[in-house]
């Protein structure tokens, strides 16, 4: 008999709704995490009352009822509704787009002439019958005046590329709404947790061993000899030793500024979508949560190339990344003691309530 039934890698959202399960379910699990703190990328920091999203702006949003109430019984959820403002060279646009964008983009004030102006921008590039990359593909859907102020820029600085040089299946299609409501999420639960995100985590790994500042990789024979089985929620080619390839990804910075004011920006999150300033957005911290301090964090995020010893943000779901990690599917078919989950793990772009409904998933399936 080993000491514990999982050894789970990570105490991020999949694994500590994953290891929140084993235990109701009467199996012991060991929960491990190189950073210093539990949460992953959900973590949060209190500076002055506010609970600061230290590794960018988290919105928990889904249609799933049940995956909303599974969170809000370990912590009541708020009313937040996202509704982000755009910036470009000093003008100030309404997201998602919809009526209040297209009157300060043209003046239209109905549908109907919002859907005329955005025809005749697109009538322009009616041309271009197969889009060869990002920005004809852009045109051909949105227009000039859409895509030049507000997918153009904000879109080269999130890959590091030039728009001429992304494939156009970055954007599938562009939605607009001819409706006046700057609501960001068309899902029915929105909100944030009160107190933040470490009342979400807390909750799921009450009572289950904890052990921070723990790197898998540098103590691996220990902990693989300890548990019968491993939840793996790191990046799945580095399990692997990179042996199928290095996979692709985009990677973060976040500069953080107490400032001694009450509101800097009058928003939880502008983006300021011109190439030639370097982050993509501005959070400012203590509107998700309504406060009142009369101090103010705002936190500014620039994209960035990753290379091992940074943190693997996004997955780059190219033809070549998505070959190499088949591959290393295939070879995780090998290692039937191993379970590989989270946004790492599976080398997917997940949201929040994604992750807990694919976490929920597998322990239905593997908890029994």
């Amino acid at each position: 008999m080993k000491q514990y039934d999982y050894l789970v890698v990570g105490a991020g959202l999949f694994g500590a709704v994953f290891a929140h399960e084993a235990k109701k379910r009467g199996k012991t699990s060991l929960v491990i995490d190189k950073r210093e703190h539990i949460g992953g990328n959900i973590y949060c920091e209190n500076i002055d009352g506010i609970n600061v999203h230290k590794y960018g702006a988290h919105i928990f949003h889904t249609d799933n009822r049940e995956v909303w109430d599974y969170v809000n019984s370990f912590v009541e959820f708020n009313r937040f509704t996202n509704s982000p403002v755009a910036n470009y060279r000093g003008e100030l646009y309404n997201l998602p787009f919809n009526m209040n964008t297209f009157y300060r983009l043209w003046g239209v004030k109905t549908p109907l002439e919002a859907k005329a102006k955005i025809e005749e921008q697109r009538g322009e590039y009616a041309h271009i019958e197969n889009p060869a990359n990002m920005e004809e593909q852009a045109l051909k859907l949105c227009g000039k005046d859409i895509y030049e102020k507000l997918i153009k820029g904000y879109t080269e600085k999130q890959w590091g590329r030039g728009a001429k040089e992304l494939p156009a299946f970055i954007i599938k299609r562009i939605p607009f709404r001819f409706i006046y409501d700057n609501n960001y999420f068309n899902d029915t639960y929105q909100g944030i947790p009160k107190g933040g995100y470490n009342k979400l985590i807390e909750g799921l790994l009450d009572g289950i061993e904890v052990r921070l500042g723990t790197d898998y990789f540098s103590c691996r024979e220990e902990m693989d000899s300890i548990a019968e089985k491993i939840l793996f929620t790191g990046c799945i080619d580095e399990f692997f030793n990179y042996s199928c390839g290095e996979l692709d990804y985009r990677s973060l910075k976040f500069e953080h500024k107490h400032l001694h004011m009450e509101d800097f920006q009058g928003n939880a999150v502008v983006n300021y979508t011109e190439r030639e300033i370097p982050y993509t957005r501005v959070i400012e911290h203590k509107h998700f949560e309504f406060g009142t301090q009369p101090s103010t964090v705002v936190t500014y995020e620039y994209p960035d190339n990753y290379e091992k010893g940074k943190e693997p943000y996004y997955p780059v779901n190219d033809a070549k990344n998505t070959e190499i990690v088949n591959r290393y599917r295939e070879l995780a078919k090998q290692y039937p003691n191993v379970i590989f989950g989270g946004r790492l793990g599976l080398y997917t772009y997940a949201d929040m309530d994604d992750t807990v409904a694919a976490a929920l998933e597998l322990s239905k399936k593997e908890l029994v």
